[in-house]
């Protein structure tokens, strides 16, 4: 669809579900075997409203639901039953999630990042606050005593084989 098409109807060229209204995008949906629409609410970003959309439609439609962020489907909180006022609510947390998520991709561009850097804590996910530091202790134990032949056999261990510290 190009720009004028977008102007002139107020419809997004890539996401479903959501239309520009006096400068803001609108999401709704509608029902399943009805002609009657859910309102998903005004939004301040195309994005936001897509992703309330979204929601909705994995409400409604489930997993044969055509999606704009078909990534986010783990992160969405989707209501078990179809009733317009929980699809609203969830469209509305959806929504929010959206516009944090794009704060956060924001700020990390400003910043310089590309966008794909994920920081992972591994220290709060294993509840561990000096993972990193005794992994690095770890590292620097020293091998076991080597010892020779003859405290070998007095050991009673009568095998040639030579040490794993020896080589």
């Amino acid at each position: 669809m190009s720009t004028s098409s977008q102007n002139t109807t107020g419809k997004h060229p890539s996401f479903h579900g959501i239309r520009s209204r006096n400068g803001k995008w609108v999401a709704e949906i509608r029902e399943p075997r009805k002609t009657s629409r859910i309102w998903l609410g005004t939004y301040m970003t195309a994005e936001m409203a897509a992703a309330a959309y979204d929601v909705a439609a994995l409400a409604l439609k489930g997993g044969d639901a055509s999606l704009n962020f078909p990534d986010f489907v783990g992160l969405y909180r989707v209501p078990e039953s179809p009733e317009p006022a929980l699809i609203r609510t969830a469209a509305g947390e959806a929504a929010e999630l959206m516009k944090s998520f794009m704060r956060r991709e924001g700020e990390q561009h400003a910043r310089g990042g590309d966008g794909n850097d994920v920081f992972i804590d591994e220290e709060e996910i294993f509840d561990m606050p000096n993972l990193l530091v005794d992994m690095a202790e770890g590292m620097l134990v020293s091998p076991p005593r080597q010892t020779t032949m003859d405290e070998h056999r007095s050991l009673g261990d009568s095998s040639e084989c030579d040490n794993l510290w020896s080589y």
